[in-house]
């Protein structure tokens, strides 16, 4: 299983996300996102940088609750609440953002 981007195939698991977290790039964020049936924009942006940056910073990727909190301190409580998270990523703000964004499933997700 594979997306392929600018004529180069990357690898996936069973539910989409990248097996080499290093082939992630923008360009593959908009793959991912328009199979996701996600429209990006500056707020979708927003979270996947600062899921990208919490995991270089962690090794982890959060929980969706852990995701909103720190969400809100960073953005501000116009994103960072959970009906504005699930209306940006309706499969789970946790979980597909998180795939968009070149992570690992965040633990706690099923």
């Amino acid at each position: 299983m594979s997306y392929e981007v600018n004529g180069q195939t990357v690898e996936h698991d069973e539910e989409g996300y990248i097996t080499n977290l290093n082939d992630w790039s923008k360009e593959l964020a908009e793959v991912i996102a328009k199979q996701e049936e996600v429209e990006m924009t500056d707020e979708h942006w927003a979270v996947v940088n600062f899921l990208r940056d919490y995991y270089e910073e962690y090794q982890i990727a959060p929980a969706v609750r852990v995701l909103i909190k720190a969400i809100k301190k960073q953005l501000g409580p116009e994103i960072g609440n959970n009906k504005y998270m699930y209306e940006l990523f309706p499969y789970g703000p946790a979980k597909q953002a998180c795939k968009i964004a070149g992570l690992p499933k965040p633990t706690g997700c099923v």
